[in-house]
């Protein structure tokens, strides 16, 4: 009788180190994605922002390219807007989950932020960075989500 309960016993222990050794390979398989946005990172479609002085909303395209649409703050969104950029990227910023939208419209570039990771807890989630021809930042605004 003590053979059976220990035989089962060890049965029980094997299968669930099988289990155990099935599900540790998986969870290996996914974090190890190099160079990529992780899957529980989710990317909206659409992103709807508002900074100090602009509304901007950031739409993925049917190509996989981003569509960057600009108001001034106080617009109406169904308005028309007053710049729009297509073929913008999605460019990932190390493994923590940043990442940013980048745009170029006449030598300007134009980067939306995700401020996943950062060294303060107040910090807003989106950063509104424009660069000009020569690579200095001419605008630096934190953008909160109207919707996403």
């Amino acid at each position: 009788m003590i053979k059976k309960i220990v035989f089962a016993a060890f049965c029980i222990a094997q299968a669930s180190l099988v289990n155990a050794s099935e599900k540790t390979s998986v969870t290996i398989s996914t974090s190890t994605i190099s160079n990529e946005i992780l899957p529980f990172q989710k990317i909206p479609k659409t992103v709807i922002l508002k900074t100090k002085k602009f509304k901007i909303r950031i739409d993925k395209q049917p190509n996989g390219k981003y569509l960057y649409q600009s108001w001034a703050a106080n617009a109406k969104i169904t308005s028309k807007p007053s710049m729009i950029i297509s073929d913008g990227e999605l460019i990932p910023d190390g493994t923590g989950g940043n990442y940013y939208f980048s745009f170029v419209n006449e030598g300007y570039s134009y980067q939306v932020w995700r401020n996943y990771l950062t060294d303060y807890g107040t910090k807003s989630p989106y950063t509104l960075k424009v660069n000009d021809e020569n690579d200095h930042e001419i605008v630096r605004q934190d953008a909160f989500v109207v919707k996403q």
